[in-house]
């Protein structure tokens, strides 16, 4: 089974900008649609973003967009996600996930398209 994991996570003040990793322990992740999710205390698990594995298209969900970036490397086998101008509300434990559906947002935006999770890694954002 492909394990996935995060890294990048930190504290950061208001405005900042942070950069995730995610990277599968056995395969490139050229196979999956990577999506990226995030859960605060006492909140659901929400998608952020998703990025496409062939054509690296992509989806961001309207609180990040303008302010969030999905990259993929692919000689490195890793899928970026890159957090600028960041506000207290994105304070969360950031998960990526992976899955072998079709993409396309009525797929990607939802925790049950996905099959394949890391173990998440902490954002916070505070003055």
């Amino acid at each position: 089974q492909v394990q996935l994991v995060e890294s990048g996570g930190g504290s950061v003040q208001p405005g900042g900008s942070l950069t995730l990793s995610c990277k599968a322990s056995e395969r490139p992740l050229d196979y999956y649609v990577i999506g990226w999710f995030r859960q605060a205390p006492g909140k659901e698990r929400e998608g952020v973003s998703a990025l496409n594995k062939n054509d690296d298209s992509s989806w961001y969900s309207d609180s990040v967009k303008g302010r969030f970036a999905m990259s993929r490397d692919r000689t490195k086998g890793t899928v970026y996600l890159q957090m600028n101008n960041l506000k207290s509300e994105d304070t969360a434990v950031y998960y990526c996930a992976a899955t072998t559906l079709g993409f396309g947002p009525e797929l990607v935006q939802f925790s049950c398209s996905y099959n394949i999770w890391g173990q998440g890694t902490q954002v916070t954002v505070s003055s």
